[in-house]
């Protein structure tokens, strides 16, 4: 197993890691309804408080944080380890959020309804070189009514002029990401633990007859007790898939095969983000247990469009 640092501890169900320029780490708390600032020692400050689910984070051209919010999950303790478990009694809506970091001022950017689409749990979120964003929405469990979204994937415009469900349907799509050379989309279901190519042909768009069914091209299907949560992209192309289950960071190159597996201790390790001078900090969310650690990288991390 790799060494780890420990970044913070006592979050509630951290994800979607952001590494600023100063050396802190912006995670979500998702039980908790916040986002929170953490800094190297164990000192965290909270930035804002947006309710509901936020979940994916990144930030964008204006230099504020982009929150995909989920609406909120219910949560179940056992074991040492904190889980979501179904739609939040008090779900808010799915929802795009925008938060200015300096004063934590919270603006809904793109609800549900908006340009015709349904948001029921917006997931992760990655920003392309034209500024715009591609997002997945995971979708939700109701388990009293026995019944599962059916979801898919969206582009949108910073600006909240736009916004679109490119892909539908995906099966519970959760890491979004996009290749070096901005030609290829990646998104990793997390209970089929399926990653798939999509073929970009403009910006938000994607060949509609990439694959033998539609424009998915299934890339990589691990056996065993796994389900992928986010990824994050190598500078190489590579793909780091947050794997929980056995848990760890699955890397697969971009032709489908599988680079390494990197060990954790937690069952719901979520999140991958990358940092540092030689972007080979990596900082990874142990969600279960609360914590945000940090890891040296064998291979730099893709530096990020802002």
């Amino acid at each position: 197993m790799a060494e780890f640092e420990l970044i913070a501890d006592g979050l509630r169900f951290p994800e979607a890691p952001v590494v600023m320029d100063d050396g802190s780490v912006i995670v979500v708390e998702i039980e908790a309804k916040r986002i929170t600032r953490c800094w190297p020692g164990g000192r965290k400050e909270v930035i804002a408080t947006p309710g509901g689910g936020p979940n994916g984070l990144a930030i964008g051209p204006d230099g504020k944080l982009y929150c995909c919010n989920n609406g909120g999950f219910n949560y179940v303790e056992s074991n040492g380890y904190l889980a979501p478990h179904g739609i939040a009694d008090d779900y808010s809506g799915g929802r795009i959020e925008r938060i200015d970091i300096e004063t934590g001022a919270v603006e809904v950017l793109y609800k549900s309804g908006d340009h015709g689409v349904t948001l029921r749990g917006p997931n992760d979120i990655m920003f392309d070189a034209h500024g715009g964003f591609w997002f997945t929405d995971h979708g939700k469990v109701d388990y009293a009514a026995r019944c599962h979204d059916i979801v898919g994937i969206f582009y949108a415009k910073a600006d909240g002029s736009f916004i679109e469900e490119v892909i539908f349907p995906s099966y519970n799509p959760n890491g979004i990401g996009i290749s070096p050379d901005g030609t290829k989309l990646y998104a990793a279901e997390t209970y089929t633990c399926r990653l798939t190519q999509f073929n970009i042909v403009a910006p938000g768009k994607v060949d509609d007859s990439a694959g033998p069914g539609g424009p998915g091209i299934p890339l990589y299907r691990p056996a065993g007790y796994k389900f992928f949560d986010s990824l994050a992209m190598e500078a190489n192309g590579n793909i780091c898939v947050a794997t929980i289950g056995e848990c760890g960071i699955s890397v697969v190159g971009p032709d489908g095969q599988l680079v390494e597996f990197v060990e954790t201790d937690d069952i719901f390790t979520t999140n991958i983000a990358f940092g540092g001078p030689d972007r080979q900090d990596a900082y990874i969310t142990l969600s279960g247990t609360g914590r945000l650690v940090k890891t040296r990288w064998a291979r730099p991390g893709l530096q990020l469009q802002y």
